[in-house]
């Protein structure tokens, strides 16, 4: 008998105690069915999932401990590769054979019955790795799919990491614009202010009438971040000048 571990919440223990782990995950061919790791000598590598897993669910996490006959059919492989079809026999036999097996995980394409499942138990909360293994002293990517609206200090670490040129003040900004002569360098400094809420648009108003059609398209999309009376007088303004513009009066 092979024997695996499946990490899941403590608020699902009850039920699989009753009933087995259902097939709530879907595989690289895109069937339902179970993912789990083989149980190693390495308590470390048995749960590598573990703080990986938390910043994907919420509340606490278990390991549901259960035993698979050898000739059951699964896939092996590491996360975001195709994986490979083996047994269950073969599949513990592949992972515990290689030199660092973290980032790897076996796809069970069923539900596993109620008298496979062998124990629920506790597990610490930090074991493994988070992001990728080896993850630790790499800079951290902040982009939404590494980093999940509302995971744990996602904010920080955008922060911390992100591409972007942090925002300028608006007053500095606004100098800038004052300063600016041709239609490039007005529109640069435009688009930098749109990247936040600036306030009221009184300082932006002399654009509305600026010549070059380029502009006033970017000063109206800029617009869309303000708030109040005048930014809404100038957003009209320019949606009439526009309109204008494409439907000229014919005589």
């Amino acid at each position: 008998m092979a024997e695996f571990v499946h990490v899941t919440g403590a608020r699902s223990a009850r039920g699989i105690q009753r009933s087995g782990i259902a097939a709530r995950s879907r595989g690289w061919a895109g069937g339902r069915g179970v993912y789990c790791m083989p149980v190693l000598s390495s308590f470390t590598l048995t749960y590598q999932w573990v703080r990986e897993l938390r910043r994907w669910h919420s509340g606490v996490l278990v390991a549901v401990q259960f035993r698979l006959s050898d000739d059951q059919p699964v896939t092996v492989g590491r996360f975001g590769a195709p994986p490979r079809e083996a047994t269950a026999s073969q599949a513990v036999a592949a992972v515990r054979e290689l030199d660092d097996p973290r980032g790897f995980e076996v796809f069970v394409p069923r539900v596993i019955g109620v008298g496979e499942v062998r124990r629920v138990r506790d597990v610490p909360q930090g074991v493994g790795w988070r992001y990728v293994p080896a993850a630790h002293g790499r800079r951290p990517c902040p982009c939404p799919a590494c980093l999940p609206r509302g995971a744990y200090k996602v904010a920080t670490v955008r922060r911390r990491f992100s591409d972007e040129e942090p925002v300028r003040p608006k007053s500095e900004l606004m100098t800038r614009l004052r300063a600016a002569v041709t239609a490039d360098e007005i529109i640069d400094v435009l688009g930098e202010l749109g990247r936040g809420r600036r306030g009221g648009a009184e300082e932006l108003a002399y654009l509305a009438d600026h010549p070059e059609p380029d502009v006033r398209d970017t000063l109206a999309g800029v617009l869309r971040s303000y708030r109040g009376c005048e930014a809404r007088r100038l957003r009209e303004q320019l949606h009439l000048s526009a309109s204008s513009a494409s439907h000229p009066d014919s005589c």
